[in-house]
């Protein structure tokens, strides 16, 4: 959730992959990826591999061996007007076609602030811009119907797609008188246009179940999960909002907003009953405390260990700290890595950043203002190629300093795997480095080296890489 701008909104309103996990249901886990699909690529006059789809036939995204990328289809304020639906769906053949095999919107339903909202105050989870409420018809976003073809477009594309959910706290209800405060609070949503999920104080925190969970945010209405009517309605019966969305509405996971502000059992318990891929904005860079809520949360989280450990290596030149601990080296069948997002953005250097991520195990993320509007899409699209064909298999750490950092996927199921080579420092940079073949050919697939060079008997092979750059090796095949 956007923190600063989303309470500035407030007052005013207020006023104002690779294999399968243990735990997780195949068909809801996109990092399935060690299986071999049928890949179509060729390859530009400097050695740049380039897909019609990163393994897609007919313009439809399919798994590679390396598995698939995540696209966050929204950035914060995206325009006003009700366009954004038709803008994501006009892209998501093109996502599709470079290799994005899922895209999280943002949250879909009406909210407090209506046309106005960027969804994170909501009011009635049933309203995806049907209803007239909140002063308008259409979310921010658009309407149902260009939601539900946007959802459809994707599907047809082969693609996920993936609901932020908000569910720590309401907004846009009418003040009632609150026992439990002794106070009025606004918590009266019983007259919600859907006619789905009415709340009234009981079902906020503080109320006859306790004064309060993990954490409340900005004020607004802490929804309280204990309480079995609120279970019922989120995940429990066959119209909750988790079933309603996944059933009815075709979405096929899940992000949940701010799960700080309540225990991981609540996630588990949505999992449990609806499925779907699930990951959770847990903002805490300590590792620990990234597993402990995934494995009690059974859900992937987002790796902010790695994130921050991006920004000292890239930005302040100190690639040593890439071999501390992250989610993505504790359980990479739940960590989603990311370069940025709607909330924060502060790495600056940022393609070597994609090219940690692609090259290295997790669920990657692209973001959408860096692939559509800031950065080399033609790179990042290299990058995702590289990623679903030859990103398999565990990683090494062959050699780090403060500016070079080289790693190696070992491969899986016979897909050879990659080394990868950073180089923050001002000047081209020669290793030798230990591969897992032996006299055979090998180029940089990014083209930023024109290199062909053979693996000695012992596996043993000089590469390079660029200044304030990056390459990534693997066999010429």
């Amino acid at each position: 959730m956007k923190k600063t701008h989303f309470l500035v909104s407030m007052l005013v309103l207020t006023i104002f992959n690779a294999c399968q996990n243990n735990d997780e249901n195949d068909n809801d886990n996109p990092r399935k990826s060690e299986s071999h699909t049928k890949t179509v690529n060729v390859t530009t006059h400097d050695g740049r591999p380039f897909s019609t789809g990163s393994g897609s036939v007919a313009g439809k995204f399919v798994s590679g061996p390396g598995g698939g990328v995540l696209m966050q289809g929204f950035y914060w304020d995206v325009p006003e007007g009700g366009t954004w639906w038709n803008v994501v769906k006009d892209k998501l053949t093109a996502w599709s076609d470079s290799g994005i095999g899922a895209v999280w919107l943002p949250p879909a339903s009406k909210a407090q602030n209506g046309a106005y909202s960027m969804g994170y105050d909501p009011t009635d989870y049933y309203d995806f811009g049907n209803f007239n409420q909140n002063g308008s018809t259409e979310t921010r976003f658009g309407s149902r119907t260009e939601l539900e073809a946007l959802i459809t477009k994707a599907h047809a594309e082969n693609m996920q797609v993936y609901a932020d959910i908000v569910i720590n706290h309401n907004s846009g209800g009418q003040s009632q008188a609150n026992p439990f405060t002794g106070t009025n609070t606004w918590t009266d949503f019983s007259a919600i246009a859907s006619g789905k999920f009415p709340r009234s104080y009981n079902d906020f925190y503080k109320n006859s179940y306790g004064n309060n969970d993990e954490g409340a945010f900005g004020g607004f209405p802490d929804l309280c999960h204990a309480n079995p009517y609120v279970q019922d309605w989120l995940w429990g019966r066959d119209d909750s909002v988790g079933k309603y969305y996944k059933n009815v509405m075709k979405f096929d996971g899940w992000r949940f907003d701010y799960v700080k502000g309540f225990g991981p059992w609540v996630v588990n318990s949505w999992n449990s009953n609806v499925g779907g891929f699930s990951v959770g904005e847990l903002w805490d860079s300590n590792v620990n405390t990234l597993e402990w809520w995934a494995n009690n949360a059974n859900s992937s989280v987002f790796d902010f260990a790695a994130y921050y450990k991006m920004d000292e290596a890239f930005d302040n030149g100190n690639l040593n700290v890439l071999n501390d601990d992250m989610m993505w080296k504790r359980n990479p069948y739940k960590a989603v890595t990311f370069v940025a997002n709607h909330d924060t953005d502060i790495i600056k250097n940022k393609m070597p950043a994609y090219a940690y991520i692609l090259t290295h195990e997790g669920y990657p993320t692209i973001f959408y203002r860096d692939y559509e509007e800031w950065l080399n899409k033609e790179r990042l699209n290299n990058l995702i190629w590289i990623h679903n064909n030859k990103a398999t298999g565990t990683t090494s750490i062959l050699y780090t300093d403060n500016d070079e950092y080289i790693a190696r996927r070992n491969g899986y199921n016979g897909n050879p795997g990659l080394v990868v080579y950073i180089n923050n420092s001002t000047s081209w940079q020669e290793r030798w480095v230990e591969t897992n073949w032996s006299s055979q050919q090998m180029k940089d697939f990014t083209g930023h080296s024109s290199w062909y060079p053979t693996t000695q008997g012992d596996k043993w092979v000089k590469i390079q890489c660029p200044p304030n750059s990056y390459s990534i090796w693997s066999l010429n095949q």
